[in-house]
């Protein structure tokens, strides 16, 4: 019978410790020869101090500074935004620590998946259609193009409830009252049919509507440019539609360049309308249908190919974060990172202002003095910016993190940099550069779930890999986006939006590293379109460019 952990120690040099069950005021603490009773409750996730600490004392965990006391804290009392304030190491650069232990990945070394090769050497784990709007003033008409297709050609995965609403006007046409009609069950209403899958190799159209291309500064523009570029040749996709109007400042001309730099040899169907050059929407339309309808055509001649794990780019992610994501489900994706990195596949780390506290662990990483040097200079100047504009790095954690133990931006930091694993890093790119250097790749997104996942997926990465300790529904159009929850009770809560729990850490039942393998056999399996993460099922397509401005 395994014995549940009551508290841990994340790091020999932390002074809290971290509760992993409610502990009740007068609870027992054993600890390093140490014997002290709790003052007052502590929750899960929350911390505790294993000393009396003075005012301004610094607070550690994960081997790093997280906050300081604004006040004296007795032994045992739990560390709260009333009682430490964020703090964090000052980073320069320093020398090289390129040394770490490659772990055994001799059951995954002869795997493979089956992926959608591309003319350029990289594989999809899908094959999608785009159609995008090069400015807000075509949404609308991509909107018509959704309603046109998407249903007539089978590619409608999202729940409807079409049928829940059919039911309750029924029931109001019978009379029913407010009452009866709140107190219905709606969940055993069978939804509609829906239209045979046309194009059996295509996994989806998908529809990317923005609120930019026009009227910000220039530099959104062309980034915008930039991003769609990355999703346009990304190997999850087989060709694009794009609607133009023709006068905003993301040009058409602009887009190409920047496919080109991606991608210098690009062959896949690209088809670009400008409405103020075609005239009539009805002609525009017309010809954007035929001619997506075509492209669908060629892009249903791909077919699933083996391919190694080489081939995998996987970007990591959290979200909804909370006290025990840094050693469950974080620490299980550094292992995994670790994995597909000695396998010779990538990873890709963002959320920079969830790096504050780490920078100069990350930057002795930096495979050379330059890659470290403009790491530093992009974490400089975000904070810098956002310091500007009225807030800061320290401004990251949400309600719900600092509800479940995250509370100063430093703590978060520090558990969210797990996901990086330990070897060293090969590159840093701003956004929205393509990351397509094999190994760990350090990428400037914000901390913003959507925003940084966006990114990710137009920086290269063919398969997401989403932590979350409260839950949340996000997903991304053409990569698959696998969410693993940090604990028990979230995946049990949430099981249609939740793939994998890694609360058997927690409860001791599974280690970091059994856990990373189980991912990474899910992984594959979700690469090679054999399973469909929840994410998909749900049709959450969530897509929205980073505005260089403040989003943290």
């Amino acid at each position: 019978m395994t014995t549940i952990r009551k508290y841990l120690q994340i790091h020999p040099s932390d002074n809290v410790l971290v509760a992993l069950q409610d502990l009740p005021a007068g609870e027992s603490i054993h600890f390093n020869g140490d014997s002290f009773v709790l003052p007052g409750a502590v929750a899960a996730k929350h911390k505790f101090t294993i000393e009396e600490m003075a005012p301004e004392q610094e607070i550690h965990m994960y081997g790093v500074l997280v906050g300081k006391t604004n006040r004296a804290i007795g032994k045992g009392e739990a560390i709260t935004t009333e009682n430490i304030y964020h703090a964090a190491n000052d980073f320069k650069l320093g020398k090289r620590k390129l040394d770490w232990h490659k772990p055994d990945v001799s059951r995954f070394s002869n795997r493979s998946f089956l992926g959608y090769h591309r003319s350029n050497g990289t594989v999809g784990t899908g094959n999608y259609w785009l159609v995008i709007p090069l400015v807000f003033c075509e949404n609308r008409n991509v909107l018509v193009m959704k309603e046109a297709f998407e249903e007539k050609l089978g590619f409608k995965k999202a729940k409807s409830y079409e049928p829940e609403v059919e039911q309750l006007i029924s029931l109001y046409k019978t009379g029913a009252s407010i009452e009866q009609l709140l107190s219905v069950d709606l969940r055993d209403v069978k939804e509609s049919h829906r239209h045979h899958k046309l194009f059996p190799n295509v996994d989806g159209i998908k529809f990317l509507n923005h609120d930019m291309g026009c009227g910000g500064t220039r530099m959104d523009s062309d980034a915008l440019c930039g991003l769609l570029a990355g999703y346009i040749t990304h190997p999850n996709v087989a060709g694009a539609t794009v609607l133009s109007l023709g006068c905003q400042h993301a040009q058409a001309s602009i887009l190409r360049a920047e496919i080109a730099k991606r991608d210098p040899h690009f062959d896949r169907p690209l088809y670009v309308f400008e409405q103020q050059k075609i005239g009539s929407e009805s002609v525009l339309l017309q010809e954007a249908l035929k001619h997506t309808f075509t492209g669908l055509i060629q892009a249903n001649q791909q077919e699933r190919r083996p391919a190694g794990l080489d081939k995998l780019c996987i970007g990591l992610e959290c979200g909804g974060s909370d006290g025990f994501s840094g050693i469950s489900a974080n620490p299980a994706l550094g292992y995994l990172s670790d994995m597909l990195v000695t396998l010779g596949g990538s990873v890709i780390l963002s959320e920079f202002p969830e790096l504050c506290g780490v920078e100069q662990e990350l930057s002795d990483r930096c495979k050379d003095e330059e890659t470290a040097l403009r790491f530093m200079e992009l974490m400089k100047t975000y904070n810098a910016k956002a310091e500007q504009d009225g807030s800061g790095f320290y401004a990251n954690p949400s309600p719900g993190n600092i509800r479940d133990g995250l509370i100063t931006d430093a703590i978060k930091s520090a558990g969210a940099a797990k996901k990086g694993g330990t070897s060293p890093v090969q590159a840093v790119i701003d956004y929205p550069e393509l990351a397509n250097t094999p190994g760990l790749n350090l990428l400037c997104t914000p901390g913003n779930d959507v925003e940084s996942t966006t990114a990710e997926v137009a920086a290269g990465a063919n398969v997401v890999l989403f932590t979350t300790g409260l839950g949340t529904p996000t997903g991304n159009p053409i990569a698959p986006v696998v969410k693993l929850s940090t604990n028990t009770k979230t995946f049990e809560k949430m099981p249609d939006i939740i793939d994998i729990n890694c609360g058997t850490i927690i409860e001791g039942t599974e280690t970091i590293e059994q856990a990373a393998e189980r991912i990474l056999d899910f992984v594959i399996e979700v690469a090679s379109g054999k399973q469909v993460p929840k994410a998909v099922k749900l049709g959450q397509d969530d897509f929205i460019p980073w505005r260089r401005g403040v989003s943290l």
